[in-house]
This record gives C-alpha cells, structure tokens and sequence, in this order.
C-alpha cells in the first residue's frame, strides 16, 4: 500500500540592517526590526494563517486519516512570538489533532554541519527542547538546514538517537534508483532516510500557478492518480515543501489550498494512506544503503551547498564566523549567543551568491552579493570584537582548549551526578515504599490479635 509523508518548512528570515564601517565597535544591535515585523505579518496573514487553518481542518475532517510532518527553526518561532502570536496558537491547535509530528533541524537554520561538529550538536540540542517545551513531543526524526546531508552529518545525526533523516532524493545520488522507498545511512544503518520526491513537491510548490506550464490546471484527482499510477513496490512518497509555498510562492487566488485540502480525499478512494515520517521509520525496512560522499541540499539545479559557499566572499564570511565559534561555545553572554544564532542564519550567505540560475533572488536591502558581504562583515567585524573582548585572541589554543576539556569533563561529572540522585531518590522511594507495606502488615497483625482477644 502507498502512503504520503507530507512535510512543511518553516523558517523567517532575520533582516539586518544597513551597518556602516564606522559604527563598528559602538552599535552592537545588528536587526532592522521594522522589516522584521513587516515581514513576519505579511508572510503570516498570506501564508502561514490560511495554511495552518486548512491543515487544522483536513486533520479534523479526515478523522486520523490525514497525517503531516512540520520543522521549524527556532529563529523562526522567536519572531513568531513576538510579531506572529496567532500563528503559535494555530501550531498548538494542529498538535492538539494529534495528526502533525514536529521534527528536529539546526536552531539557526544555519550551515553548522558543515564545519564544527560541536556548534552542530548543541544547537540541534537546543531545538530538540524547544520542541519537547512546546508540543510535547520528543523529535525523533530530523531535518538539516535546506536537507543538507552527507554520510558524515548522518552519522553525527544518528549518534544524536534519531531514528530518520529527511534528504533530497537528488538525481546524482540516487543514479537508477527511486526516491520511493526507505534507505538508510551508510555509516549508520539506524538511521533511516526519507528522501524527497523533488518533481512532485515542485509540482506543487513552484508550478502549481503557472499557466505556461503543460500539466496546468492541475487538480488533485490528477494528482493522486499519477502517485497511484507508479509501481506497486514503489511504497513511499515524500512530498516536501516550504509553508510558505501556500500562499506567497502560490498564491491564495489560484486555490491552492482547496487543491491541498481534496488531496485526502483523492487519495482514500485510491487506497493511498497518509504517514508521519516516524511512522514511516518505524514501520517499513531500508532497502539499501544511500551513499552520498558529497553534501547535497534541496536548493538550485546542482543540489549542493554552492548557492552558500560557492564563491570566495561566501567562504571568507563563513570561515570568518566560526573562527570564534569554540569561544563562543564558551561564554555565557545571552546576547551573544542570540546574536551567534541570528548571524549563523543561512540566508546571509544566500544573499552572497554570484550563481546564474535563472530565478531571480530577493536580495532585500541589498543592491548586489558584494553589497550583501560589505554588510555582513562589518557587522561581523563588531561581533568578532565583543567575542574577543570575553576571550582575547591572544589567549593560545592550548589553552583554550584545557578550558573547554574542564568544562567538557565538569559536564560529565555532573551527568554522573545526577545519575546518581536519581538512583538514591529511586532507592529511597522503594525503601519507603517497603516500610510502608511493613507498617501496614504490623497494623494488620495487631488488629487481628486485638481481634482474638475480644473473641476470648
């Protein structure tokens, strides 16, 4: 039987500001907040309002029957509380169905996988609690920044406990293979990996509204039929998209949102179910390994990480920030460490790229990619000198890295620390317990004789 995994995306940009040279080292506050909110409603009332209420509703209408997966980055749920509140409450309601899993990705919706394995975890950590405050839910599935992968992040990704792993189901990776079944992690065969059917998340997520386009207008019987048409073995079907795609990239006015909502329907009359990618992890077997020795993402027709590091003003910025990343895994600065998160956000060095794709790319304030690297290394620069402020460059390696082993082996001992407790805590509790039940077998054995005596 085949099954759907719809997944959505939901990430906000942060807007920084037009930063000149000669405020480096007096304004320490990077973010254009106007632009901020402006951009936060806009996308909502567009976007993610009507969305969300549609999937609130099929999750309702189709009594379990529907199921979908949602990722959000926790830069984006910062600026969901503040501008977008409503937007929260709707999050909570589609929970509440109990049809939507919210899965795992890199809180700043960064690129850290591709340089420090420790800025890596520890902010795949912070998400992971995020979720669990949030929904009560314990991620078990994960997704990185733009499903950028390769055999060492999921690795590193399956060491964290995830059971799968979202992916691009890239042409030059799977070669003769279809992105239709379970495959899982070369250096990890626990790690299953669900990989995106790119032409048919397209279909809707970039060619749903175009009147050029040979397949238009698409309907949702037609739809389903193509997914029913495939081969019978051919069991798992990833459709994977931006929220966004609702509502700004597809406009309400072509009604794609009444497309989404008859696609349940369609696909019951054609035996084809819903599933949540744990469920899918969970349920089905890998068919092979998926070896991908390269980093590939979802993004442009090379599917790599070129449009963020494909020229040498992308890879000056990105080296440029984590060079201080070990110190600022250090410090315990709260503004610091937002800042930290808001600069590793991937769209900063989308906003650098020089590629020719054909597609035109919103570049904001900026008027070129160079403009994009001016404002960001100057506002690098100014972050750069805070950090530096809290541990001097001239502090060595060596002994930077005596701090981070103390504080590395302070962190263990605690965790046997609190191992601990909680042994003696579970042993006081059965001690209790036991001179409880010990108690009550004297009261009762007293009561019993009482009970003789009265009868003598």
């Amino acid at each position: 039987m085949k099954t759907i995994c719809l997944y959505f995306e939901v990430h906000q940009i942060t807007h920084l500001k037009r930063y000149r040279f000669f405020e480096i080292g007096s304004d320490h506050y990077y973010y254009d907040d106007y632009a901020n909110e402006q951009g936060i409603n806009e996308v909502a009332e567009r976007s993610y309002i009507p969305a969300l209420k549609t999937l609130i509703g099929m999750a309702k209408e189709n009594e379990g029957e529907f199921k979908v997966a949602l990722s959000i980055s926790g830069v984006a749920l910062e600026q969901l509380e503040i501008y977008a509140p409503a937007v929260i409450e709707l999050l909570h309601e589609l929970n509440a169905t109990g049809c939507c899993e919210f899965i795992c990705e890199p809180y700043s919706h960064g690129l850290s996988s591709l340089i420090s394995e420790e800025c890596f975890r520890e902010e795949v950590e912070r998400m992971r609690r995020k979720v669990k405050d949030y929904f009560g839910q314990e991620p078990k599935v994960f997704r990185n920044s733009s499903l950028i992968y390769d055999n060492e992040i999921g690795g590193i990704v399956a060491s964290m406990g995830f059971k799968g792993m979202l992916i691009e189901g890239a042409k030059h990776v799977l070669g003769w293979k279809s992105p239709h079944y379970l495959y899982h992690c070369t250096e990890n065969p626990n790690l299953k990996l669900l990989m995106r059917d790119f032409k048919l998340s397209d279909d809707i997520s970039l060619r749903f509204s175009n009147s050029d386009w040979n397949e238009y207008p698409l309907f949702a019987d037609k739809y389903i039929g193509w997914i029913a048409s495939m081969p019978e073995n051919e069991q798992v079907i990833n459709i994977f998209m931006e929220l966004s795609a609702l509502g700004v990239f597809q406009p309400l006015s072509s009604n794609i949102l009444e497309f989404l909502k008859a696609l349940p329907v369609c696909a019951k009359q054609q035996g084809i179910t819903f599933s949540t990618p744990s469920e899918i992890v969970t349920k089905l077997k890998s068919v092979d390994m998926m070896d991908v020795p390269y980093p590939m993402s979802w993004v442009d027709e090379e599917r790599d990480i070129s449009p963020w590091l494909g020229n040498v003003m992308q890879r000056e910025a990105f080296n440029k920030l984590y060079s201080v990343a070990e110190r600022v895994y250090l410090c315990e600065d709260k503004r610091i460490k937002q800042d930290w998160y808001y600069l590793q956000a991937s769209n900063n060095f989308r906003f650098m790229t020089t590629k020719e794709t054909g597609v035109a790319l919103n570049r904001g304030i900026y008027d070129s990619a160079y403009d994009a690297f001016t404002n960001y290394m100057n506002i690098l620069g100014d972050f750069l000198g805070r950090v530096d402020a809290l541990y001097p460059v001239d502090m060595d390696n060596e002994e930077l890295g005596s701090l981070l082993t103390t504080i590395k082996n302070q962190g263990e001992e605690l965790v046997q620390l609190n191992d601990e407790v909680a042994k003696l805590k579970k042993a006081l509790a059965k001690a209790e317990k036991q001179a409880g039940e010990k108690k009550a077998e004297k009261k009762e054995t007293a009561a019993k004789t009482t009970a003789r005596k009265t009868k003598k």
